[in-house]
């Protein structure tokens, strides 16, 4: 059963319709569609895009099992056509993504009911398929080549915005289209900061240096982090870099399908806490990874979900001392039947450089 499938049948569990696709990422999913300007309307049997004369072509090419429509005027009006054509009573809408000036705009023009349905679309990315799973793969290949190539230019006297551009630079030059996010380069006392980002700060000698970093291929993303030491560390940050190696370790030696999402954080949480740092140990342990850096499934405190075969997920436990400097370390996962294949071969026993 192919995507559009897939969607047409939970349609139907669900007693819509219809459903009109605006978020681009759930676009690219169902049509694959790579464009900027467009919507879907699917209905239980049929499946519709609508653009403009930029892409009707595009749309043409890539959107295979819908029909193209080009709109002239507003593209919520064409959409009331097809609702009114077809006499859709029920329409879902990505109320995540719809914002309350589009939806006075569509409740204006179309007859139906209109039904938030945020989270149908997203629930079947989370299992990825074997496309998915291969391109995933490739962009985990980029990053760690990254991490390779990055090891030679991280010393004292750099700054940490020279590092994150060559980074980005290297991972475009093996074919990445993107960043998947912002790239964090955090030394010294800002290693202690999760999201630091790059700064202007100078990398100095017995700084701990935190790296996270993914890059976008073929629409989907990779996400790594690893951290290393700029000579020999303060005692204190060996000590932490060892309780979240072997707390990351743990997570990938458990995790499997079956496991819930509080199971899998609490492999990793437990351990820290054990060793006296769970107070700094702020954040969830993981997030699904696909189309977008953040989707589902989650692995936190607060994620009941049980994960199944084919998510994808991070691991990424940490430990920031304010002041001193942190440790984070990140693979990400492809759950299986009975474990899980991580993607991410970059060493991870701490690297002095």
């Amino acid at each position: 059963m192919n995507r559009l499938s897939k969607l047409q049948a939970v349609l139907i569990e669900e007693e819509l319709d219809a459903i009109l696709v605006t978020s681009p990422y759930n676009l690219r999913y169902v049509s694959n569609f790579t464009g900027t300007a467009g919507l879907a309307l699917v209905t239980q049997e049929k499946a519709f895009f609508i653009t403009d004369f930029r892409y009707t072509k595009q749309a043409a090419d890539q959107a295979k099992g819908f029909e193209v429509l080009r709109h002239v005027g507003p593209i919520f009006k064409e959409v009331a056509r097809l609702v009114d054509e077809l006499k859709i009573t029920t329409l879902g809408f990505e109320d995540a993504y719809v914002s309350f000036r589009s939806y006075d705009e569509l409740e204006a023009l179309v007859a139906s009911d209109l039904v938030p349905a945020s989270g149908i679309i997203e629930e079947l990315r989370e299992v990825k398929d074997a496309e998915e799973i291969a391109t995933i793969k490739a962009a985990c290949a980029i990053s760690d080549a990254a991490f390779t190539y990055i090891l030679d230019h991280i010393k004292p006297g750099v700054k940490e915005i020279d590092i994150a551009n060559k980074l980005d630079f290297f991972m475009r030059e093996k074919g990445a289209t993107g960043v998947s996010f912002e790239t964090i380069v955090a030394s010294g006392y800002r290693s202690a900061m999760p999201h630091g980002v790059a700064s202007e700060k100078v990398i100095e000698q017995g700084d701990f240096v935190t790296l996270d970093f993914g890059c976008y291929y073929k629409g989907y993303v990779s996400d790594m982090t690893r951290t290393v030491s700029v000579g020999e560390p303060d005692p204190k940050l060996k000590e932490i870099y060892a309780i979240v190696l072997e707390a990351q370790l743990r997570v990938n030696a458990a995790v499997k399908a079956g496991m819930t999402g509080i199971e899998v954080d609490s492999v990793a949480r437990d351990y820290i806490t054990e060793k006296g740092y769970g107070e700094n140990f702020g954040h969830s342990n993981g997030h699904g990874i696909g189309l977008e850096i953040h989707e589902g499934p989650n692995t936190s405190q607060k994620a009941p979900k049980t994960l199944v075969p084919n998510n994808v997920i991070t691991n990424e436990p940490g430990i920031y001392i304010e002041g001193l400097g942190g440790v984070r370390i990140e693979d990400d996962l492809l759950i299986t039947e009975n474990g899980n294949e991580i993607l991410t071969f970059s060493p991870k026993e701490l690297i002095i450089l």
